[in-house]
């Protein structure tokens, strides 16, 4: 993420530098598109540090939300910051369109970035392809629960696109000698960081309010408590996340009618072992004994 941050601030440097020899509001939406990017990886540095403070009388089950906090922030500064100002810069410059000075500045400045940020974006992919399983991208960003990979993941992707766009609207700016072209491509820009960041704003919002462990991790859990020679069946389960890598389970647990409260506790300890090696995130495990009954 540094790594990422240093590069993203010096490219962002860079198109700012390509604006003031060409003029582009393509090239300036996206200089505005990397300090966004620049800005966001900051506050998801900062989330994760604040994240790791220690759980105290106030906030019991820790700080781990303040990561999805910083995440959803992060998605109000890409909307604000990237799209909004993009689409005004590509607004006025079809209105009031100039022509471009030194365009092959502008060329060169997009060729490199491209390059770049498709390096960037193909170490977010192979870091997703380590824990996304069988699941599409797509699927991945939409259940993963740690927030920083698919903010990377859909601001690296942006990025490349946006550059795309940013190369086509300057180049028929050149060729056909229309300034609006370049507006064009800056509208292009700010439509598409509007939709991205309304994507992760709705998905950051999600994690906010609480989200259960994903499928894998509940049937992990339901397998671990039922191996349990004592658990005559689960009645019921509740997971939730209290932060990207921490999961509360709670579950009702059918045992045996005639068990002491000895046998009862020793297979509540023998469950809660289970399911910790299973699931290593489930760092709190409350679990309730009840008699089956029928129904």
């Amino acid at each position: 993420m540094v790594a990422a941050l240093a590069a993203n601030t010096g490219i962002a440097i860079t198109k700012f530098g390509a604006f003031l020899v060409t003029g582009s509001s393509s090239m300036l939406s996206e200089a505005i598109h990397s300090l966004a990017d620049s800005g966001n990886q900051v506050l998801l540095l900062v989330g994760g540090r604040r994240a790791k403070r220690a759980a105290d009388d106030e906030h019991q089950f820790g700080y781990g939300r303040v990561r999805y906090v910083y995440a959803f922030v992060v998605s109000i500064v890409l909307f604000c910051l990237g799209g909004l100002f993009s689409i005004y810069e590509g607004w006025h410059k079809i209105h009031a369109p100039e022509e471009l000075t030194s365009p092959t500045v502008a060329f060169v400045v997009l060729g490199i970035a491209i390059v770049l940020e498709g390096f960037s974006f193909r170490t977010a992919v192979l870091e997703a392809n380590r824990s996304r399983g069988s699941s599409s991208l797509f699927a991945f960003v939409r259940e993963v629960r740690q927030p920083e990979l698919p903010v990377v993941l859909l601001e690296d992707a942006g990025a490349l696109v946006g550059l795309v766009f940013a190369l086509v609207g300057v180049t028929l700016a050149v060729v056909t000698g229309d300034g609006r072209w370049d507006g064009v491509g800056a509208l292009a820009i700010g439509s598409l960081l509007l939709v991205i960041a309304v994507f992760l704003a709705l998905e950051m919002s999600s994690m906010l309010v609480g989200e259960s462990a994903v499928p894998e991790q509940t049937a992990a859990i339901l397998a671990a408590l039922e191996s349990e020679p004592r658990v005559e069946r689960v009645i019921h389960l509740r997971t939730l996340h209290t932060g990207p890598d921490e999961l509360l389970v709670a579950a009702k647990i059918a045992v045996r009618h005639d068990d002491t409260a000895a046998a009862v506790a020793v297979a509540i300890d023998g469950a809660e072992r289970r399911v910790r090696d299973a699931v290593p995130e489930a760092r709190w495990v409350y679990l309730e004994p009840d008699l089956e009954r029928d129904s």
